[in-house]
């Protein structure tokens, strides 16, 4: 019982001030956080470590409910480990995002009438710096605001020198290792940014568009093809047809003519059409489409590129010059004069891939790039999990991972940007290629250039949590922080982030995977479940709600919501009633400080404490124990409802209502509660503070005296536990609960006191009958008592006389017009339920809730009796 009293200095003669005002305390508690250098971890101390690396927000981010949601939840694991003892280190650092940067960079020259191409490559790198450095990193700013209890000596940033190194010598080794190789395939193509873009970066949405079914060929040796992309029909190179569709097994083989060229096209047997879809052909243009491209490698078809890389028709003639766009309306003008069109249907409703930066139509292009032969690093990636090595949480989330590792395509890794890493080949006069290494010389002399392509982003991100932390030097940080302890992230990018750094961290780390668990989190919505977004008035920016709730807030609302791998509702009204909280939390320290609650000295033995003292400490014990397991298994909504539902039900509603008396009184017993008080608070207050650390924080060095709770110790299970004590409340709690309910359904005030006659013998509540008259607003009984109302109940009595307090006449009226209520409301569900003809034809929605109301009037009808016979006689 006493493990978890410090032997900390004495409280010092501070008040706490009436009111919590967190917007008064928070941002300068957490600079003296920072300044005192306790997020700061050491690479050389003695104790185990516990790592995480931040997920990098872009440079460009600012933060929003998902960041805050999972920098909460980071936070809470990182300030917990802290204080049992680990060498806690949360490491940052932001992303270069290389498109979105550079489309800022590229915004503010266009408003000077320029271009990139106008500065040039290297002095619009040099430009881009400049922003970064003047407008970048504003979500740092703000993660502060949040709490966040990073290592800000380690601030890391994926483009600074250390982390380019790291870039520069995984690509050589995967390029030496022949796992990175270039390669003609279809990618998605941004005509407005110019450059290939990753899956992630594609939005999908249903768009209006329209689908053509166009003839090809002649009479006989005709076929029929839908499109919703008419204009890339000036690309097809074949028709493909299922090879055991009867229908065109006389045309398999055969050539047939492309309207509006003058070119004549296979047809072409593959597996890969569907014979029951549409007409049972397709078009394939394998420059334009990555199916299409596919059956063209199988079938050795050319692949014609008919548009360029800004979506501007190139094929000669009528069409030369078009937009795409304007090309697909111009192409169904011209085959509607030559009889073609078969069919039209608009609108169309069909899913569009967008670029996710400009929203620009997304264009599949075959084009040279560069790729990762993901494979191998897929494999060793899936096997990690497999075996255990790495766990995802919640289990049933590997599925979504499996589905994704098991199932890699090579991965394009060239983008076609300035703001980058980029890439490290030359190339030579004479055909040569070379990789240039981190500390090598790249070849001089004439005819000797680099790739202009940059990396794509993710490549970087991928080595996250190693580059950070040092590698390819073996640094101490890298020997003592890796490999971290947990990823905490959202399920939406597995893929895109998450496999990737398994798969990079897997194979430069000889085999030791990047983290030890995959903690997957749900997405952030809006309290009715809709999911936030820029475009719809839903969103919330979490300053806002900072500013006017506190951060506490804000992090408890978000934590109390965290089931693990499940979206997250959040409402505004969630947040305020989460600084309700705080402020309770804020006026029931102070009502303790001011009644003499302390950590000094040992708690006295049990047998001197009251069994009210007792029962708390006995909960605050299973409370303790209960906590950790929640904590760790990342159940973080569980150990807020638990923390919050002790906290508020058990010692504000109830423990420290029941001291009140015993304080008033004074003497030894008030010194022993209070010291008890004080302990509660204490292990309280270090429970609470990983998710709401700001008011703990303040509260607890108040309380203690002690230096801050970031550096405090983790509170341990005392091992106390008082059956007897926990009973004994739990029927001074009947007792309470019951005369509490009698006295509201006879429509007494809370305030109103009434006279009472309490008969405790037998019982273990004598002790509590001052709390019991004090909580209920009973008053002694006088010469002229006249029971009118008579509750037995946990084995006692409580007699009391509401003669002149209410009008026992009325309220028998009142009760009466209600019942009759309830027996008319009975009457009419009984009798729907009972007609067959009714049951037959309605709804089961309209029967349950028909079923509802008669189980409701049941109810009613059981306590309006109830109420009317404990009523005295008029």
């Amino acid at each position: 019982m006493t493990e978890n009293a410090q032997q900390q200095p004495p409280a010092p003669d501070t008040e706490l001030p009436t009111q919590y005002a967190p917007a008064d305390v928070e941002g300068p508690l957490y600079e003296r956080w920072v300044e005192r250098g306790y997020f700061e971890a050491n690479a050389k101390s003695d104790k185990p470590p516990y790592t995480i690396v931040i997920p990098p927000p872009n440079v460009t981010g600012s933060l929003h409910l998902g960041h805050a949601f999972q920098h909460t939840l980071m936070d809470v694991l990182t300030r917990r480990k802290r204080m049992q003892g680990y060498e806690s280190l949360w490491l940052p650092g932001m992303d270069h995002a290389g498109i979105a940067t550079q489309n800022k960079v590229e915004q503010q020259l266009a408003e000077e009438g320029k271009s990139r191409h106008d500065l040039g490559r290297e002095e619009f790198v040099d430009r881009v710096w400049q922003w970064k450095e003047e407008y970048g990193g504003k979500i740092l700013g703000q993660m502060r605001r949040l709490g966040d209890g990073v290592d800000w000596t380690r601030e890391r940033f994926t483009m600074d020198e250390g982390l380019s190194k790291a870039v520069l010598t995984i690509f050589k080794k995967l390029y030496e290792d022949e796992l990175i190789y270039r390669a003609e395939r279809i990618i998605n193509w941004c005509p407005r940014c110019l450059t290939a873009i990753s899956d992630i970066e594609v939005e999908y949405q249903e768009d209006a568009g329209e689908l053509v079914s166009i003839r090809y060929g002649e009479g006989e040796d005709s076929v029929v093809v839908a499109t919703t992309r008419a204009e890339t029909m000036l690309g097809d190179t074949a028709v493909a047809v299922h090879p055991d569709d009867e229908r065109y097994k006389h045309l398999i083989g055969k050539r047939i003519k492309l309207p509006l060229t003058d070119r004549t096209i296979p047809v072409v047997p593959d597996t890969h059409v569907d014979p029951e879809f549409g007409t049972g052909a397709v078009k394939v243009t394998p420059a334009h489409d990555p199916n299409d491209f596919a059956i063209g490698q199988r079938h050795d078809l050319p692949s014609l590129t008919m548009m360029d890389e800004h979506g501007i028709i190139t094929v000669h003639g009528p069409f030369l010059g078009l937009d795409r766009f304007e090309a697909r309306s111009a192409v169904v003008g011209a085959l509607k004069e030559q009889g073609r069109i078969v069919a039209e249907k608009r609108p169309y409703m069909h899913s569009v891939g967008h670029c996710s930066r400009c929203k620009t139509t997304v264009e599949p292009r075959l084009s040279m790039q560069w790729w990762v032969k993901v494979g191998p690093l897929a494999k060793a990636a899936g096997d990690a999990v497999r075996d255990g090595r790495v766990k995802i949480h919640p289990e049933d989330m590997s599925k979504r991972y499996f589905d994704w590792v098991d199932n890699m395509h090579d991965w394009c890794i060239s983008r076609q940007l300035w703001w980058g890493h980029r890439i490290p080949i030359w190339y030579g006069p004479d055909g040569e290629v070379v990789c240039v290494g981190p500390d090598e010389e790249p070849p001089t002399g004439e005819g000797w250039t680099q790739d202009s392509d940059v990396l794509d982003t993710w490549f970087s991100s991928g080595l996250w949590p190693f580059s950070t932390l040092g590698w390819p030097e073996q640094t101490d940080d890298l020997r003592k922080f890796y490999a971290t302890d947990v990823l905490l992230t959202g399920h939406d990018i597995i893929f895109f982030w998450v496999a990737r750094m398994m798969m990079f961290g897997l194979y430069a780390m000889d085999g030791e995977a990047p983290f030890h668990t995959i903690a997957l989190t749900g997405l952030v919505r809006d309290e009715f479940g809709k999911k936030m977004s820029k475009s719809n008035p839903n969103a919330v920016d979490p300053l806002v709600w900072m500013d006017k709730y506190g951060s506490d807030a804000v992090r408890f609302t978000l934590a109390k919501g965290a089931n693990p791998g499940a979206d997250v509702p959040i409402g505004e009204d969630w947040v305020q009633a989460s600084r309700n909280f705080a402020n309770k939390i804020w006026n029931a320290t102070r009502f303790a400080m001011m009644n003499g609650a302390t950590i000094e000295g040992e708690l006295p033995p049990a047998e001197r404490m009251s069994a009210t003292d007792r029962w708390i400490l006995s909960r605050l014990g299973e409370t303790v124990a209960q906590a950790d397991a929640y904590y760790e298994d990342y159940q973080f909504a569980k150990v807020s409802e638990a923390l919050y539902h002790f906290a508020w039900d058990e010692v504000f509603d109830w423990y420290v209502e029941l001291t009140k008396t015993t304080f008033q009184a004074g003497g030894e017993p008030a010194k022993v509660t209070g010291r008890v008080l004080g302990e509660v608070l204490d292990v309280l207050l270090r429970l609470l503070h990983p998710i709401v650390p700001f008011v703990t924080d303040t509260l607890w060095t108040t309380l203690t005296g002690g230096e801050s709770l970031v550096i405090a110790d983790w509170p341990k299970d005392s091992g106390f536990r008082d059956e007897a004590a926990e009973r004994e409340i739990e029927t001074l709690q009947q007792v309470i609960t019951e005369v509490r309910r009698f006295r509201a359904d006879q429509g007494l005030q809370p305030g109103q006191r009434v006279p009472a006659r309490l008969t405790l013998d037998g019982t273990a509540l004598a002790p509590h009958e001052p709390a019991i008259r004090q909580l209920l607003r009973l008053q002694p009984e006088g010469e002229a008592f006249t029971a009118t109302a008579t509750l037995p109940v946990g084995g006692a009595e409580v007699a009391l006389d509401l003669s002149g307090v209410i009008d026992v006449a009325a309220e028998r009226k009142r009760l009466a017009k209600d019942l009759a209520a309830a027996e008319k409301e009975k009457a009419q569900a009984t009798a729907k339920l009972g007609n067959e003809a009714f049951l037959a034809k309605a709804p089961d929605q309209v029967v349950e809730k028909i079923r509802g109301r008669l189980a409701k009037a049941d109810e009613d009808i059981a306590r309006i009796a109830a109420q009317l016979d404990r009523l005295p006689q008029a």
